[in-house]
């Protein structure tokens, strides 16, 4: 069986958002190797998570046989957070296009 190794000190990657839910004890223990590999917990999660799919050997012969394009949707992958990004600038911008009704002669 693999080890997981974690290196002290490294943990500065480029990150993707992911939200999720874990058991308390869980992510108690994910804290308490954080602090013992004096790494960001998002390190020790990456570390862990990537160890596990090592670990998947029928995954990883689906992930092979996939085509070697980065662009590719894979079911379940949700949109990436530009469309609430622009609904929130339209909301903070107001609408110019509209003329305004308020000054009439």
């Amino acid at each position: 069986m693999s080890r997981l190794k974690l290196q002290h000190g490294v943990s500065r990657v480029r990150r993707a958002k992911l939200q999720s839910s874990i058991d308390q004890t869980i992510a108690d223990d994910i804290e308490l190797m954080a602090s013992w590999s004096n790494n960001e917990t998002q390190y020790v999660i990456n570390e862990l998570l990537r160890f596990a799919i090592a670990q998947e050997e029928d995954f990883l012969k689906h992930k092979a046989g996939l085509p070697a394009n980065p662009a590719r949707n894979t079911i379940g992958t949700k949109p990436a957070l530009t469309p609430i990004k622009q609904a929130s600038d339209a909301a903070a911008k107001p609408d110019t296009s509209v003329p305004n009704n308020t000054t009439h002669s």
